[in-house]
């Protein structure tokens, strides 16, 4: 607790409530993205950790109430949450912790303000989503919504000075890390009936849902993935310049972001289609090296 005490105080969030907020997103962020808390704690400076703390949990919030429950539950759900986040962004302040610490982020780093209103303008794009058709649906996908989304915690980490290679940068990445997750999550995604591969690639290697409901197609299946993988290391390998292209405070997390990315990818690959059975984290060990390693 004295390093997060740390990283409050070097933040400038001084007063008691605002920094049991902070402490809220921080206690829920390392409950559901542990690895990626880690690696913000390690390799941010302090001053950055709360912001990016507050980013994520408010996009983890928002992907929770575009995924969870029946449409019109989600769609109400949304509809609020939209104008709670609008009414924090005017007036500064809210009844919500989580939003109470994005309207000081944003009064800390205004540029945030920006991709806030951008994300929420695109991100009902998830509520009706079922799958994709074609691998343009998947580019229509990232550029709606897993791009905008994505662009709450890295529009923290832009250089101060033209942002646009750096934004490029950043949609490269996460059209990798967005098809990286689109097939480690195939367990889960089967169940709920559909698959964020798009049906012209399954159509391509004669893979049908049923087969990966059953977790038949053989040969053609384990090709089917390989082949998607492959798609998401190229998209992954070519976003390593990012580290150069981020803010100085922030290269040492994108460039573990990205290596982090690739091993998962690797651990997928290796599961083959027991990828259908569920999920795979990459290799604490070789993790860990990347995380503990001096850039």
């Amino acid at each position: 607790m004295r390093g997060w005490t740390k990283s409050l105080d070097a933040a400038g969030v001084r007063e008691p409530g605002l920094r049991r907020d902070y402490g809220r997103q921080r206690r829920s962020v390392r409950r559901f993205r542990r690895t990626a808390y880690l690696a913000a704690r390690l390799l941010l400076p302090r001053a950055l950790l709360p912001h990016v703390v507050a980013a994520t949990a408010v996009m983890h919030h928002g992907d929770n109430l575009l995924d969870t429950g029946p449409l019109p539950r989600r769609e109400a759900a949304w509809a609020s949450w939209e104008r709670q986040v609008r009414d924090a962004l005017r007036t500064g302040t809210s009844d919500s912790p989580l939003l109470r610490t994005l309207a000081h982020t944003v009064s800390v780093h205004p540029r945030l303000g920006g991709l806030v209103e951008t994300y929420l303008a695109t991100a009902t794009a998830e509520l009706r989503f079922t799958g994709l058709a074609t691998e343009a649906d998947y580019q229509a996908y990232v550029d709606a919504y897993s791009y905008p989304g994505f662009m709450l915690v890295a529009g923290l980490l832009a250089p101060e000075a033209d942002d646009m290679p750096y934004r490029a940068a950043c949609r490269t990445f996460i059209e990798g890390s967005q098809r990286l997750d689109f097939v480690n999550d195939l367990a889960e995604d089967v169940q709920e009936g559909r698959t964020g591969i798009p049906v012209e690639a399954m159509e391509r290697f004669g893979i049908t849902m049923d087969d990966l409901r059953t977790g038949a197609g053989g040969s053609a299946l384990r090709e089917l993935m390989a082949d998607q993988i492959t798609l998401a290391q190229t998209s992954l390998s070519a976003a390593r310049p990012l580290c150069t292209l981020t803010s100085p405070g922030g290269r040492r997390l994108a460039g573990a972001l990205v290596e982090i990315e690739l091993l998962t990818a690797e651990a997928v690959l290796a599961r083959g289609t027991g990828i259908l059975r569920g999920s795979v984290n990459p290799p604490l060990g070789r993790t860990l090296r990347v995380l503990t390693h001096k850039h």
